[in-house]
C-alpha cells in the first residue's frame, strides 16, 4: 500500500442513551497517513455504532452491536496538488468496512463485566445470594433499569422463599438524582434474606445464663435448681418459631424476631426444662461498604415473653422477665449482628465499586443512590 498510517489519535468518544433502543457510540479518529514520501496528510475517520443489550440463553446480559457505519473526511494536508480520489485510495488501503467487526470487539470486555452481575457471593459459609436478570434492561429518557430477582442457595440448594404480597418494581422517583446509580429493594427482599439464614441455621444461638446466687441477683425458682443433682451450669438455646420479619417505614427499619427459648442445664448434654416464647422487635441500621450492605440489629424496642411449656410448673411471667429479659435482650441482637457482620453483597459488576453512597429507608422499600467507581487493579 502506498498510503502508511503514522499515528492514530482518538479525538473524541461518546457515549449516548436511546430511548427504547440501547446506546449509540461515536467515535473520531484522527489518522496520520504518508501517502508518499516527505507528504503527510491527517484524515477524519468517524465511527457510529448502535448497541443493544439483550438476555442470552445461560440468563446473562449481552451487548450486541446493532447498527454501525463509518465515514471518512480529510482536516489537513502538506500535499501541493490533491489527488481527487485520496481520500477513497485512504478508504480502500485501511479497509474501512473491517472498523465495525473491531468496534464490536470492543464489547467482549464489558460482555465479561456483564457475566459477573450474576455471579454467586457467599453471605455466610453455607449460604449464598445470587442476582438473575428478568429480561433485558429498559432503555429510558431517565437511563437504565434492570429487574433482578434475588435468589439463595443453602448448601448449594436453591431454597424456595416466602412468597413476596405484590409485586415489586422501581419506585418513580420524586426528584431526579445526579447519581450515577439506584438500587431499589423491597421489604420482601430483608425478609427473604433473614428466611434464608434461619433456613441455613446461622440464628441458632446457645446462650449460658450466669447463676445468680447473691446480691440483687433473684435466685432460680427451687423447683428448677431441685432438678438437677450438682450445680450445672444453667444455658438458652434461641430457635425461631416463625421466619424474622423487616418492616419499613418512613426513615427507619425494624426486625421483628419470634423465638422460642428453650432453658435448661447445658452439660454434658442440654436437658430442657423450661420453654418461653420471646416476641421482640429491635431497630436495624443499613449503611453500604463497596459493593456489601451492612445490616446491624441496633437496640431492642419491644419485647414480650410467655411461658410456651415447664417441667417445673407455672413459673410467673414477672420472675421470667428477671431471670432472662436482661440476658436475651443483650445476646439475641448480639449473636445476630456476629452473622451479619460480613454484610451482603449488592448487585454489582466486577471491578467496580460504590462511592458516594446514600441509604434512603422508605415505606415498604429501600433506596441505595450511589456513584461508580472503577477499581483499577495493577499489573
Amino acid at each position: 500500500s502506498r498510503n502508511q498510517v503514522n499515528s492514530v489519535t482518538v479525538a473524541e468518544l461518546t457515549l449516548t442513551l436511546i430511548p427504547d433502543t440501547g446506546l449509540r457510540m461515536s467515535i473520531d479518529v484522527d489518522l496520520g497517513i504518508t501517502p508518499a514520501p516527505s507528504t503527510t496528510k491527517v484524515m477524519r475517520l468517524s465511527i457510529l455504532s448502535d448497541f443493544h443489550v439483550e438476555m442470552n440463553p445461560e440468563g446473562n446480559l449481552e451487548m450486541v452491536t446493532s447498527a454501525c457505519k463509518t465515514s471518512m473526511e480529510e482536516m489537513q494536508s502538506t500535499e501541493e496538488m490533491e489527488s481527487k480520489s485520496s481520500s477513497s485510495d485512504v478508504e480502500k488501503d485501511i479497509n474501512v468496512d473491517k472498523i465495525c467487526l473491531e468496534v464490536s470487539k470492543l464489547l467482549l470486555l464489558p460482555n465479561e463485566r456483564l457475566m459477573s452481575l450474576t455471579a454467586q457471593f457467599p453471605v455466610t459459609p453455607s449460604c449464598q445470594v445470587q442476582y438473575l436478570p428478568l429480561a433485558a434492561p429498559m432503555f429510558s429518557e431517565q437511563g437504565i433499569t434492570i429487574s433482578l430477582q434475588t435468589t439463595f442457595q443453602v448448601v448449594g440448594m436453591a431454597i424456595p422463599l416466602p412468597v413476596s404480597p405484590v409485586p415489586f418494581s422501581m419506585p418513580e422517583p420524586a426528584t431526579s438524582s445526579p447519581s450515577h446509580l439506584t438500587l431499589a429493594f423491597s421489604e420482601h427482599f430483608y425478609t427473604s434474606l433473614f428466611f434464608a439464614l434461619e433456613m441455613a441455621g446461622a440464628f441458632n444461638m446457645t446462650i449460658p445464663v450466669s447463676r445468680p446466687s447473691k446480691g440483687n441477683n433473684p435466685p432460680l425458682p427451687r423447683q428448677m435448681g431441685s432438678l438437677f443433682q450438682e450445680d450445672l451450669p444453667v444455658m438458652l438455646q434461641a430457635v425461631f418459631r416463625s421466619t424474622p420479619r423487616v418492616v419499613l417505614e418512613e426513615g427507619k427499619a425494624a426486625l421483628k424476631l419470634f423465638l422460642t427459648v428453650h432453658v435448661g442445664a447445658g452439660s454434658p448434654a442440654f436437658q430442657n426444662f423450661l420453654s418461653v416464647n420471646v416476641d421482640m422487635t429491635a431497630g436495624l441500621l443499613l449503611s453500604v461498604v463497596d459493593t456489601r450492605m451492612m445490616i446491624s440489629a441496633a437496640g431492642i424496642e419491644e419485647v414480650e415473653l410467655s411461658l410456651a411449656a415447664s417441667d417445673v410448673g407455672p413459673v410467673p411471667a414477672a420472675l421470667l422477665e428477671e431471670l432472662f429479659l436482661p440476658t436475651i435482650r443483650m445476646e439475641v441482637p448480639a449473636q445476630m449482628n456476629v452473622v451479619l457482620s460480613e454484610g451482603i453483597f449488592l448487585p454489582h459488576i466486577s471491578s467496580f465499586t460504590y462511592t458516594d453512597v446514600n441509604v434512603v429507608i422508605h415505606k415498604d422499600y429501600v433506596l441505595v443512590l450511589c456513584n461508580l467507581k472503577l477499581q483499577v487493579r495493577p499489573g
